[in-house]
C-alpha cells in the first residue's frame, strides 16, 4: 500500500519565506514528508496514494501552542476570578501535587484531544510533575510535543512532596532527557524548565543554562508575569527578573520566556540582543490580572513571539483559535491602531515564528518540499464565515475551532472530517471526570458556591 497522500484544488496557505498561496494547490506527502506544494505533476503520485478532494477548503501548517500546562487539564474551573498567587497556592499546587501518573496521563490526554480540535499539532508544554504520563499521552495521542518537568529548588507555599535539592532537581531532568528526548519517532522531545524566579535559585537558573546548551535543547520558564515578581526580584537580587537573567548570563536565542507582561523597554532590548523567544498568552494574561505585554513593541523590534493557551485553569480554553483573535483585537485596542498585529502577523505567530521559539522551523511551521507533514484543513462552509472576501482575514477574525475539519502530523491524521482518529474520546472524557473529582477531594479544595443550591 502506498504511504503518499495527495491533497488536491485546496486553498493552500503556505506560510513559506515567500508566503505563497495557492487557490487551487495541492500539496503531495510521502511518508511523514511534504515532497511537493502547489502545481503536483500526476506523474509524481503513485497509483494507490490516498486522494483527497480538498475543493472549498483552507490548508495551512499546523498550529503550534508555545505555552500548554498537560498536568492541569482536570483543573479546568478550579481557580477561576481569583489573583495569580491564590491562583497558584491555593488552588493549583495542592491539585498537581495530588497528582498521580495515571491522572497525569489522563489529564494529558483530555489536552491533547482539545489541542487536536483546535488546530493545533505541536506545543511545548510548561512543566508537572509526572512526565511519563505525558509522554505516553503524547505518543499516543499523534501530536509533537515539547515536554518539561515543573522544576523548583525555593519558595514559600511549596507542597511537602516538591521540596528538593538543586542536585535532585537537574538530576531528575537529565534523567528525563535521557529517557525520552527524541522518543515517538522524534515527535517528542523533552527540554530544561524553571517555574518562575520565585521558586529558583541562581545555582538552579545557571546550572540549567549549562545544561541545556550540552544537551542542545531549550529552556521554558515564566518571565515577568505579574508586578510582584519584579519588586520580589528587586529586592532579593538587587535587579528586574530579566536584568538579572541577563547579569547570570541565561539569555539565549534557546531560552523561551512566556508571559513577558511586565518587561521595561530595556528588558526587551536585552531580548532583542540576546534572541531570547517570547510566548504571548493573552487570554490568561486577562483572565489572572497579569496585564497586557508590549507585543507589538517586541514585534517591532525583531524579537520573534509566539502564541500559547497557556493551562486549562488559567484560560479555561485550550484554543487557537480563540487565542488568535484575542491576540490580534486586545493589541489593537491597546495602541489604538487598527493597523497593530494585522491577520497575516497572527497567522505568522501561531505557526512559523511559533516553530522558531521552539527550534523547529526547518522541520515545521511552513508547507514546503522536505518539511514534515504537519498541517490543518479549515472548512470555511459556515453561516459565520461567509463571504470569503478576504480568507486570511477571516481565519483569524471569523472562524473557530469548529472550523479544523482535519489534522495532519507526521503525514498521520490526528482527525478527519471532525472525527478524532488516534484516541477513544469518550473513554477519556468519561475517565478524566472521575479522576478530576477525585482529585479534588484528595487535594481538600473547597470552591465557593456562585450561587445557593437547593
Amino acid at each position: 500500500m502506498s504511504n503518499q497522500v495527495w491533497i488536491r484544488n485546496g486553498y493552500i496557505v503556505t506560510m513559506n519565506s515567500n508566503r505563497d498561496v495557492y487557490e487551487q494547490g495541492d500539496i503531495l506527502i510521502e511518508g511523514d514528508i511534504i515532497i511537493g506544494v502547489g502545481r503536483v505533476e500526476p506523474l509524481a503520485v503513485s497509483a494507490d496514494a490516498e486522494i483527497i478532494d480538498a475543493s472549498g477548503k483552507i490548508i495551512l501548517p499546523g498550529y503550534v501552542n508555545t505555552h500548554v500546562h498537560l498536568s492541569q487539564q482536570l483543573a479546568r474551573g478550579l481557580a477561576d476570578d481569583v489573583d495569580l498567587l491564590t491562583w497558584l497556592r491555593e488552588r493549583i499546587w495542592p491539585y498537581e501535587s495530588n497528582m498521580t501518573e495515571r491522572d497525569s496521563y489522563f489529564s494529558s490526554l483530555a489536552c491533547c484531544l482539545e489541542l487536536i480540535r483546535s488546530g493545533v499539532t505541536t506545543f511545548a508544554e510548561a512543566g508537572g510533575q509526572e512526565v511519563g504520563g505525558m509522554v505516553k499521552a503524547v505518543t499516543e495521542a499523534g501530536l509533537r510535543g515539547i515536554l518539561t518537568r515543573s522544576t523548583m529548588d525555593a519558595g514559600e507555599g511549596l507542597p511537602s512532596k516538591w521540596v528538593e535539592s538543586t542536585d535532585k532537581s537537574l538530576e531528575k531532568q537529565v534523567e528525563l532527557i535521557e529517557k525520552w528526548h527524541g522518543s515517538a519517532e522524534g515527535r517528542v522531545k523533552i527540554w530544561f524548565c524553571i517555574r518562575t524566579i520565585f521558586n529558583a535559585t541562581d545555582d538552579l537558573i545557571v546550572r540549567t543554562k549549562q545544561l541545556a546548551d550540552r544537551y542542545g535543547v531549550g529552556i521554558h520558564m515564566h518571565v515577568g508575569e505579574v508586578d510582584e515578581e519584579n519588586r520580589f526580584v528587586r529586592e532579593t537580587r538587587g535587579r528586574s527578573t530579566v536584568e538579572h537573567l541577563a547579569h547570570l548570563g541565561v539569555l539565549d536565542k534557546n531560552f523561551l520566556a512566556v508571559h513577558c507582561v511586565w518587561l521595561s523597554d530595556n528588558e526587551i532590548d536585552l531580548f532583542r540582543q540576546y534572541g531570547v523567544k517570547v510566548s504571548h498568552n493573552p487570554a490568561a494574561a486577562m483572565k489572572v490580572v497579569l496585564g497586557f505585554a508590549k507585543i507589538p513593541e517586541m514585534i517591532d523590534k525583531g524579537i520573534v513571539v509566539s502564541i500559547g493557551t497557556d493551562g486549562a485553569p488559567s484560560n479555561n480554553r485550550m484554543d487557537m483559535m480563540s487565542e488568535m483573535y484575542l491576540t490580534s483585537l486586545i493589541h489593537k485596542g491597546r495602541t489604538l491602531n487598527p493597523k497593530s498585529m494585522p491577520a497575516e502577523k497572527i497567522l505568522e505567530m501561531a505557526t512559523i515564528d511559533g516553530a522558531a521559539c521552539l527550534g523547529l522551523d526547518n522541520e515545521i511551521g511552513s508547507l514546503e518540499a522536505g518539511k514534515k507533514a504537519d498541517l490543518i484543513m479549515l472548512n470555511p462552509s459556515q453561516i459565520g464565515n461567509i463571504p470569503l472576501h478576504d480568507p486570511l482575514a477571516n481565519i483569524v477574525y471569523a472562524m473557530q475551532s469548529s472550523n479544523v475539519e482535519s489534522s495532519m502530523c507526521a503525514g498521520k491524521w490526528l482527525m478527519r472530517n471532525r472525527k478524532i482518529i488516534m484516541i477513544d474520546e469518550e473513554k477519556v472524557m468519561k475517565e478524566a471526570s472521575e479522576r478530576a473529582a477525585a482529585l479534588i477531594t484528595r487535594s481538600k479544595i473547597i470552591l465557593p458556591k456562585r450561587f445557593p443550591i437547593s
